[in-house]
């Protein structure tokens, strides 16, 4: 019973980090061309540059908490940097709106390519959506994000697999030539391994969500274990998106496509089709709720502590304000968004989260 109850400690960080990120990270498989698979061959160092740096920088977060005893990333960051803890929830909020405007633009694609919707169709729908959740509260999203991340990584599994037994040869050609001929300035192994880290650096918003976790972590050992099992979750299906990618490499129209899923299921059964749909669908919906309700939550647990809780429709205000600007901002499109957006917030981010987490690792790992 105390190595089950051990096991589930060392296994939770990772499982929420992982819903967290599986719905804004995987789900369109955009960010994966842009961040390892536009690699080609070379691919896979971006791969393990990732679970390098999730496993580094979930480690050190889960040690950081718990030498501390802190739980929430406003007490974390004021331990490192003081009043520049700030700087954190500025840009967290500003990656918030970033990955609404992804999800939203996704939503419009999806729905225009499989049922033949105006794109504003799905952008309004996720919007509605986005702020419905949000106003209901807690219980409901937290239903809602587990059905989905669930649904989503079952899905994911059996999409790749399919993709692995019906082109597993053109998958081994790739790496058997070595084919790196989607980008015609040639791929360097330091560029690969930079573009992993700055993979990690864009998806560091996850970690709040995943900080009550924490509290049951009793060693450094523990520490180290959890976040090496992190690493392990939330890499694992950046390789099976990769993989499955590398069938139709180099294929403009997959790597171009703003859902690559979408061109790699197109001729499989309408069925594959109409299950991602409503799978990619339904955690669109749970990564950005899931964004706007960690800082309605970091906001509302410091009211509480005043007396002054926050009321259901204020909760509704302040989701519709981020909503609105993500509904802008989706009309760049997905891909420029993912290219130029990400890659922006993933600098801000490292600064802001990643550097004072290394700068402090040899305060954190000191002592038991």
């Amino acid at each position: 019973m105390q190595l089950l109850q051990t096991l589930k400690h060392l296994f939770l960080p990772g499982i929420i980090l992982q819903s967290v990120l599986i719905g804004g990270g995987y789900a369109t498989g955009r960010e994966i061309v842009e961040y390892g698979a536009k690699f080609g061959a070379w691919g896979w160092l971006s791969g393990l540059a990732i679970f390098l740096g999730f496993s580094l920088i979930s480690a050190l977060s889960i040690e950081a908490c718990r030498k501390w005893q802190v739980y929430d990333y406003k007490s974390l960051l004021q331990k490192m940097i003081g009043r520049g803890w700030v700087m954190y929830e500025i840009t967290y909020l500003l990656m918030a709106i970033l990955v609404i405007a992804v999800m939203a633009a996704a939503a419009g694609e999806i729905l225009s390519n499989t049922l033949g919707f105006n794109p504003w169709v799905g952008i309004v729908l996720i919007i509605v959506l986005v702020g419905f959740m949000n106003y209901k509260g807690d219980e409901t999203i937290a239903r809602f994000e587990t059905i989905g991340s669930i649904a989503l990584f079952i899905t994911y599994f059996v999409f790749a697999i399919s993709i692995f037994y019906a082109k597993g040869n053109l998958i081994a050609e790739v790496f058997e030539r070595w084919d790196t001929t989607y980008l015609s300035d040639g791929v360097g192994t330091g560029l690969a391994l930079w573009t992993g880290i700055l993979y990690v650096g864009y998806n560091l918003g996850v970690y709040p969500a995943s900080m009550f976790t924490y509290k049951n972590i009793q060693t450094r050992k523990q520490s180290i274990i959890a976040g090496l099992i992190a690493g392990l979750l939330m890499t694992f299906p950046w390789f099976l998106t990769y993989f499955a990618i590398m069938a139709f490499y180099p294929d403009a129209q997959v790597l171009e496509a703003g859902v690559p899923w979408l061109q790699m299921l197109q001729n499989f059964h309408p069925a594959y089709v109409i299950a991602f749909s409503i799978v990619v669908g339904w955690t669109l919906i749970e990564t950005a709720t899931g964004m706007i309700h960690g800082f309605i939550g970091r906001i509302d647990n410091e009211l509480k502590q005043k007396g002054r809780p926050l009321k259901k429709m204020s909760k509704a205000y302040i989701a519709l304000a981020a909503l609105l600007a993500a509904l802008l901002l989706s009309q760049i499109g997905i891909i420029d968004l993912v290219a130029k957006g990400y890659g922006f917030m993933a600098y801000a981010l490292i600064t802001v989260y990643a550097l004072p987490i290394l700068f402090f690792s040899f305060k954190i790992m000191s002592g038991k």
